[in-house]
């Protein structure tokens, strides 16, 4: 089975071989985040890299339109950062609203853009955290997991939103990859996971857990999951793959590291 990063497409975060001891290290506070917006007329997703590490702290922004052309420009509190075309706001992010109208010289105006995927490396020992925004104009809501595998028989893996727990997964040893749906502010989120690598892989390995919003207006019961490791099929996570590149649903990707 391809993992996480292979499916969502060979542009996604990729994650080197983690037998390597430099591949958290470079990893390390790495947060991807992923915008549909309107670009002559067309749709184009607008990809925007946070960096930082020793080195210092860095932005990077890629664009890629229908034509499959790709334009990157490398360019961190108190920032704005604008992407213009023909004089028209195409992304504004930051919280330096006013100077970047200010700076480009165009009226304030809302943009069309949709925020639809979010790729970040978190790190712990038993916990990890994550805020994520689950619908573009939803409320931020802390995302925190669960899951000790140290010198445990039965590990289990428990995921909360806001302190509230939302799922639970015991017998983890035969549950390591599967899917479940749960509510996040009336809509149905589907969290996928893959933990094998904490539990039958070398110290260095991740775990990866994606929360993609749902389509179907039904809400799911509380025995609806799914615990065969072949759930996280390449056919279900490209059918996710296309509602992202139609801006439909949101999107969290999660690579979780555990601090020896």
């Amino acid at each position: 089975m391809r993992d996480f990063p292979s499916c969502f497409g060979e542009s996604g975060v990729q994650v080197a071989d983690s037998s390597s001891s430099s591949t958290t290290k470079a990893a390390q506070n790495l947060v991807t985040c992923v915008y549909q917006c309107k670009l002559r007329g067309r749709s184009c997703l607008i990809t925007v890299t946070w960096t930082k590490n020793l080195m210092g702290q860095g932005v990077g922004v890629a664009i890629d339109d229908s034509t499959s052309q790709c334009l990157c420009k490398n360019l961190w509190r108190g920032f704005y950062l604008a992407i213009t075309f023909n004089r028209e706001m195409i992304l504004l992010l930051g919280d330096m609203t006013k100077e970047a109208h200010k700076k480009i010289e165009i009226a304030p105006v809302q943009t069309n853009a949709i925020f639809i995927a979010r790729r970040e490396h978190i790190f712990g020992k038993k916990f990890y955290g994550a805020k994520a925004q689950f619908s573009d104009k939803g409320q931020m809501h802390d995302v925190s997991i669960e899951c000790d595998t140290i010198d445990l028989k039965d590990p289990c893996l428990v995921i909360r939103v806001d302190s509230k727990i939302v799922m639970q997964v015991k017998r983890l040893k035969w549950k390591f990859r599967g899917n479940y749906t749960i509510l996040v502010d009336g809509l149905p989120v589907e969290v996928f996971w893959d933990v094998h690598n904490w539990l039958f892989g070398n110290s260095m390995g991740n775990a990866v857990f994606l929360f993609q919003t749902c389509l179907s207006a039904e809400k799911p019961s509380k025995s609806q999951s799914i615990f065969d490791p072949s759930a996280l099929t390449w056919s279900c996570l490209q059918k996710f793959r296309d509602w992202q590149l139609q801006g439909l649903g949101f999107s969290l990707t999660l690579y979780a590291w555990k601090n020896e």
